[in-house]
């Protein structure tokens, strides 16, 4: 029996911090009086797309900070590649990419001269390094703007050029910080695509993100983490499975909702009842769910029911089964906040 909080995989596979792509014991970081990270344990193996979810200031971005070397661990242990990192920042940097939530790119340079530029900061030939500034031009589909200065740039090509840079040197494990955060739909779903085939490739990322349906369409493993401690780590497979077998139905109607909910409950025990939002209702029940009952229910307590359709349990309901934390309250608030995690 695994410890709590410490990864599933412990059990299942073992650990050998000599072969994992990532192995962390105990780490731990402090900022005065704050806990960012609380002695956390996990292992990302080699290829593996391993998400790292939870609200903001949570510890994710604190996390990332000290892998990746930006920031010295209080306690614990850090190894990346096989090599120990903990008192050795720097050891590893030739085998990872950093790809930090907000650009690190310099906006006079155009995103040639960036990608160039990061290419030179890892010891590339000068016409290695602009062969492959131009071959990742052209896979993110910047080769139009390749000689406009970033500033210049909307903010899904600064995501895409900003990933661009991370893997110029083609790195056996990238680390990504909410890569799709404040970007249009269309530069999102790209950014997937390319994130997907990466793994496909054979390189190991490690994904922070507050998009719950985004970890559960790209990851095979998550975990999550809240006030500095990861209360689970599984596949998203394991995680989901219970879940999978109740039935779920959101309404959304005009009724006050908080008034309305004892009611349903006494009038259909067997199904739970909770708020979706200010004009919405969730239903959830071990067998199929009546929706005409409850309709015709709410119909004569004066609702005007708009919609009622059923929901396939997601991930996102077992994060905030585990976690207490709605998954519209975490986007609300990093998009409030807008800072790191």
């Amino acid at each position: 029996m695994a410890a709590p909080g410490l990864d599933r995989g412990y059990e299942r596979h073992g650990v050998n911090k000599m072969s994992d792509s990532i192995y962390v014991e105990n780490l731990a970081k402090s900022f005065e009086k704050i806990e960012a990270v609380a002695g956390i344990s996990f292992t990302v193996r080699q290829g593996e797309l391993f998400g790292f979810l939870g609200p903001n200031g949570a510890g994710k971005t604190t996390t990332i900070n000290m892998l990746t070397g930006l920031a010295r661990p209080d306690t614990g242990s850090i190894h990346i590649g096989g090599i120990d990192c903990t008192n050795r920042a720097k050891a590893a940097q030739h085998l990872i990419g950093v790809v930090p939530d907000e650009s690190n790119l310099y906006p006079e340079l155009t995103g040639f001269e960036n990608l160039c530029f990061c290419a030179a900061l890892y010891g590339m030939r000068k016409p290695e390094r602009q062969t492959r500034a131009r071959e990742l031009m052209d896979v993110f589909d910047l080769t139009p703007a390749a000689d406009r200065k970033f500033a210049g740039y909307s903010k899904g090509m600064k995501r895409k050029l900003t990933i661009a840079a991370g893997i110029i040197h083609r790195p056996s494990i990238l680390f990504l910080d909410e890569p799709t955060t404040g970007i249009d739909v269309a530069s999102a779903r790209q950014l997937r695509q390319l994130i997907a085939d990466l793994h496909r490739e054979g390189t190991t990322l490690f994904l922070t993100t507050h998009y719950i349906e985004e970890a559960e369409r790209l990851c095979g493993r998550v975990a999550f983490i809240v006030a500095g401690r990861i209360v689970r780590i599984d596949t998203v497979e394991h995680l989901v499975q219970p879940v999978q077998a109740k039935h779920v139905v959101q309404i959304a109607c005009n009724v006050p909702i908080n008034g309305i909910l004892k009611k349903l409950s006494a009038a259909f025990p067997d199904s739970m009842f909770s708020a979706a939002g200010k004009d919405r209702i969730r239903v959830e029940a071990d067998q199929p769910i009546r929706v005409g009952e409850l309709v015709r229910f709410l119909e004569d307590q004066g609702a005007e029911v708009f919609e009622a359709r059923r929901m396939r349990p997601s991930l996102e309901d077992v994060f905030v089964q585990i976690t207490g934390i709605e998954a519209d309250d975490m986007r609300r608030e990093k998009g409030k906040r807008g800072g790191t995690t």
